[in-house]
């Protein structure tokens, strides 16, 4: 059996992007393609990771990997496959560069050993496919025992770090010094913020490179509010009946899609139409103090005036490379239970299916244009693209400021709590929203321009375009 997964991604038409980025942005971006697919010469683009749904590394090479196979460059995506201790290890390292002592279990010689096993089963299929020349960029701590076979193949290797924190102490030490070794052969190591990089990685070497959103991706294309009504309602957290045909969009390759699954829900009663929602879209990791949200909601939102709240999360058997989800959530759930009732009434757990990623999409695009605040009370964050989607849908955000959240919310574009652990002040900035719709919209407005300034895609391609420029420079 096949250790690695290709996943087919269709082309996206770049250019859609016009219409959002404007003339000259668009011009630029064609004739860098242009020059870059000169410079390639025939060479592939590959991108590895360990997953293809339920993250935000996945989505957004769903739509990158669209638009650039539509501009006639060559590039794949594969996912790497693995054991449950070699995800175990690897969820170990993503907590620690995050600053958190996860499990609690080692990461020494025995781990190292299964790490550097399940990647040279991986590297051993991987090189059937990869060319001398081609250019390969790694994604997270999951793939980067990869580097050094590819490299000595003669691929051009680029390790992509999605993750990080703005300090170094001894437990993000650790996981570093466990990756260090594997990173070596390298060409080029790419970081969400500068603060992230390492001391040992040479600043010759490095780019940093934010994340961005696709605007026409089944997450973040327009919706009207029949639309949205009628996805809600059909996946079973808006009360009420679907309007007839209002649960489809447009696919990733164009095609229309209907939302006909149900979600996982955990609740008592269900909001109306007319309901403000409070809404935290994320992974089941304590990294995104969903239960954190969830007092917070109760202590201090929900006593003081209406609202309710959606906790919503991808299915926790559908995420391969998180083994820690399905805890996380089991203790949301146990939490939820103890609430008072009152406020328990209020409170909806949503598990989205992940069958159909496009669907899946869909329903968290509903879920978000429904809010009327979103958080992202992250404990720490390596850029949480969460926060831009709602800023795109012109939505307030009330976000935790850790990581690339810092970077994504500006004066007037969102509310930025510098104690991520405050459940009070975090309370007080949900509540100020809620009972003031006027300038929660303005923000609103000015969050949905910033996003498009500073986070579509067609700047993410021209920083990659660069980079690799460079390296097939020096080739």
């Amino acid at each position: 059996m096949s250790l690695l997964f290709t996943v087919q991604v269709p082309n996206r038409p770049v250019e859609h992007l016009e219409t959002v980025v404007g003339g000259p942005r668009y011009a630029r971006l064609r004739a860098t393609a242009a020059e870059f697919r000169r410079r390639l010469g025939g060479r592939r683009i590959w991108n590895v990771n360990s997953t293809a749904v339920g993250g935000g590394v996945a989505e957004m090479l769903q739509a990158l990997v669209g638009y650039v196979r539509d501009l006639d460059i060559p590039i794949e995506w594969t996912v790497i496959g693995g054991d449950a201790e070699f995800f175990a290890i690897t969820k170990r390292l993503h907590n620690r560069i995050h600053g958190s002592t996860g499990d609690a279990g080692p990461l020494g010689a025995a781990e190292a050993g299964h790490y550097t096993e399940v990647l040279a089963a991986n590297a051993v299929e991987l090189l059937r496919q990869v060319s001398s020349g081609d250019l390969v960029l790694l994604h997270d701590p999951q793939t980067a025992g990869l580097a050094a076979p590819l490299a000595a193949a003669g691929a051009t290797v680029v390790w992509r770090c999605h993750i990080g924190v703005d300090w170094d102490d001894e437990i993000t030490h650790g996981a570093w010094q466990f990756l260090r070794p594997y990173l070596a052969a390298a060409r080029g190591y790419v970081f969400s913020r500068s603060r992230y990089v390492p001391s040992w990685v040479p600043e010759r070497s490095t780019s940093i490179i934010p994340p961005s959103i696709d605007p026409f991706s089944p997450k973040n294309q327009e919706l009207d509010r029949q639309t949205v009504r009628g996805i809600l309602t059909t996946i079973g957290v808006l009360d009420g009946h679907a309007p007839d045909r209002a649960n489809r969009f447009v696919r990733g390759d164009g095609t229309v899609g209907e939302v006909v699954r149900g979600a996982s829900v955990v609740a008592e009663s269900l909001p109306g139409p007319a309901d403000p929602v409070v809404v935290q879209v994320s992974r089941w990791d304590r990294l995104k103090d969903m239960s954190g949200v969830l007092r917070g909601f109760a202590d201090h939102v929900a006593p003081a005036g209406d609202g309710y709240l959606m906790l919503v999360g991808p299915a926790v058997a559908d995420v391969s490379d998180d083994p820690e989800g399905a805890a996380v959530y089991a203790e949301c759930v146990a939490q939820w239970r103890e609430l008072p009732p009152g406020v328990r009434a209020r409170t909806l757990l949503v598990n989205l299916p992940l069958n159909d990623i496009d669907e899946n999409a869909a329903m968290v695009n509903a879920v978000q244009r429904n809010a009327a605040v979103i958080a992202q009370k992250s404990m720490a964050e390596g850029f949480g693209l969460t926060v831009a989607e709602g800023m795109w849908k012109g939505r307030p955000v009330v976000a935790s400021a850790v990581g690339g959240i810092q970077d994504q919310i500006v004066d007037g574009t969102g509310i930025l709590l510098h104690d991520s652990r405050d459940l009070g002040g975090f309370g007080a900035a949900v509540r100020r929203l809620l009972d003031d719709p006027d300038a929660a919209n303005r923000m609103g407005r000015a969050a949905h321009e910033h996003v498009r300034q500073s986070f579509v895609g067609d700047l993410h391609l021209l920083r990659y375009a660069e980079l690799f420029g460079d390296l097939l420079a020096e080739r």
